[in-house]
């Protein structure tokens, strides 16, 4: 199974590296905005490079020259995560822009699974007008929530 994998600038990439390491036999391809990349480097305390030595295969964001840049190369499914809402507003509009954008195009009018994962809280009317359109023409939204902690959970009192 061919996976293309997009990190976007949202905070979370803990959940993207999760994914890479469960999805080791399977095919990746990963591409990685430049705000992605500083986000990784301040969330994970690692470099981005070492992070895309997780994939099989790496491209950069703005290489619209990349084979997934054209429908006529095939892969399986497309994962955004995080997803900031910037990326997510792009793929709802259309506005295809980036490699991760053009790569979650490509999926949504192939039809081929596309999983987005959004980060952000609280969510604003267009963030979910947005996710309702991307939700209508196929994708999947999966807002990856992570448990609160005790001190979390002291602070909401």
């Amino acid at each position: 199974m061919k996976i293309i994998v997009g990190i976007t600038g949202a905070s979370g990439v803990i959940y993207a590296k999760r994914l890479l390491e469960a999805l080791d036999k399977h095919e990746t391809i990963l591409v990685i905005s430049e705000a992605g990349k500083r986000v990784i480097e301040e969330e994970l305390n690692m470099s981005w490079e070492k992070l895309k030595d997780l994939a099989n295969e790496y491209y950069d964001n703005n290489d619209f020259f990349s084979p997934y840049a054209s429908g006529s190369n095939k892969f399986d499914s497309a994962i955004i995560i995080p997803c900031s809402m910037k990326t997510l507003s792009a793929i709802a509009n259309g506005y295809a822009s980036s490699l991760i954008v053009r790569v979650a195009d490509i999926a949504l009018k192939e039809r081929r699974k596309l999983i987005i994962c959004p980060r952000e809280m609280p969510l604003n009317s267009i963030h979910l007008r947005n996710m309702l359109k991307l939700s209508n023409l196929g994708a999947i939204i999966m807002l990856p929530y992570q448990p609160f902690t005790a001190s979390q959970k002291q602070l909401m009192i």
